[in-house]
This record gives C-alpha cells, structure tokens and sequence, in this order.
C-alpha cells in the first residue's frame, strides 16, 4: 500500500491483480462523503462508463444484471451501492476491502473519472501525484535491479578467488586476508586507494569507500567485478589484472559521464 496527497487529502493506492487501486474512501473526503458516491454511481453516464470498462477488462461480467441496472439508472428513486454493484454484475473496476485499511477501491482509469465528479481540478492533481508516485516505484525497481546485479557480480568473483586463488589448506584467517586483498584491486583500480587509505584519510565518516560511491561509480565498481573474475579464471598476476582494470575503469567512466548528467561528479581517475 503506498500513499499519495492531494490537496492536502491522504490517499491509499493498492495493487489488485496486478492493477493499480485508488480509495474512493479517502477521495470522499474532499465532498460529502457517502450520499455523494451515491449519487455519483446511480449516474446514468457513471453506469454507461462502468459498464464499458468492465466489457473491456472483465470476462466475467455479467451482462444481463448491467441491463437491468443501466435501465433504472438516473430514476429518482433509484439507489446503487458499491457492493450491490459488485455482487450483482461481478464488476472488477470496483472492490471494498475490510479491516484496517478497509474501504472503496477503484481502478484508476475509474478513479480517475470519480476525481473528475469532484472537481476537474482534483482529477489533475489526483492525475499528478499519481504519476509522480510511479516514477518513485520506477526509479526504485531501477535501483533494486542494480543491487541484484551488484550482488550476482559479486558472487561470481568470489567464486572465483575461491577456485584459483585460495590453496584449500589456508586457514579462515588467511582466506579473509585474501578477499580483502582482492577487494582492495578493483578500489585502487576505481578508487586510486585501498580500503584502509580511505578509511585513514576519512576518519569522520562511517561505512566504506563504496558507500560514498556515485551511481556511475557503482556500475562501473560493478563491470570491474565481471572482468577481475574473468581475469582471475585466465590466470593473469594479480599487477597485471590491476593495471587491465584501471584502463577499463577511465574508459567507463568517460563513456558514463557522456551519457548522464554533465553534473555528476567524474573522479579524476588516472592509471595506476
């Protein structure tokens, strides 16, 4: 469930079947509440409109209750709930969950069409904020996909240090001593210092090197992974795979810089 504010009201957006959901609950609060809804869903052009989506969206609607309802709308006497027009027409478009984050759902091309009963100004800025919270979800699925190649990379050159650099006698101690050394080729390589150089001209910050890394550092940190693996697979001494990396890492970095903002920092990487 994520949140979104509009004109100064919260409102609650779920995921159903993989669609987008917005409270109709929480969208009443900008107007009157539960005696406006209805007014709204017993609207003949409301139903018309509802009835389309569910044709489109919907296998499972049932046709022959939309008649019957579609032939009563906009009579004075007239009344349609949520629930009675879900139970009745097995609609999609709309749903009601209970419990604590209970309420009147609607998909958002129908949420959308509810905002716009409200105000045209709500439906914009109902529209806005909506749009603004997908690129959010966007730009976090970007970087969660980022994690998980950094962690795969990872994986493969550790595995890779495991199988060609650490004789099966050394002792846990001396295996870390190992994998550290290893990390310390790709930070000189990207960097220009070791972990602990870092560390000792940085006493008043936390975490590591890599935790001050910009975007295009990572995904560059991250391709260095990749090749320092293959490289170890090749047999190659580790002064040659440093020097290899550290070509590899300016030529990135330059390539980076050309294709984002001009304003991201570019560290001043020179051959090591």
């Amino acid at each position: 469930m994520a949140k979104i504010l509009v004109n100064a009201i919260e409102i609650r957006t779920i995921k159903f079947n993989e669609e987008d959901y917005i409270s109709l609950t929480d969208m009443l609060k900008a107007k009157d509440g539960e005696y406006f809804f209805s007014n709204w869903l017993r609207n003949r052009n409301t139903i018309e409109f509802l009835g389309i989506w569910e044709k489109v969206y919907n296998p499972d609607f049932n046709c022959a209750e939309f008649d019957i309802i579609k032939s009563q709308a906009g009579l004075n006497s007239y009344r349609l709930s949520a629930k009675e027009w879900m139970e009745k027409t097995s609609a999609i478009g709309i749903i009601s969950k209970a419990g604590r984050y209970g309420g009147t759902y609607a998909h958002k091309d129908i949420a959308f069409e509810f905002a716009m009963w409200i105000s045209p100004e709500f439906k914009v800025y109902l529209i806005r904020e909506f749009q603004r919270l997908k690129d959010e979800e966007q730009k976090l699925l970007g970087w969660s996909a980022k994690r998980e190649l950094a962690k795969l990379n990872y994986r493969i050159h550790t595995d890779a240090i495991k199988q060609n650099l650490i004789p099966p006698e050394l002792d846990r101690k001396k295996v870390s001593i190992v994998y550290a050394d290893e990390a310390d080729v790709l930070n000189v390589a990207m960097f220009g210092m070791t972990a602990q150089e870092w560390r000792d001209a940085n006493p008043d910050k936390k975490g590591n090197i890599r935790d001050y890394a910009t975007i295009n550092e990572l995904i560059c940190l991250s391709n260095l992974e990749s090749l320092n693996s293959v490289f170890i697979n090749d047999g190659l001494p580790q002064s040659e795979r440093l020097m290899r990396l550290n070509k590899v890492a300016i030529s990135q970095m330059k390539v980076l810089s050309e294709v984002t903002d001009r304003t991201i920092f570019l560290p001043d990487l020179k051959e090591v």
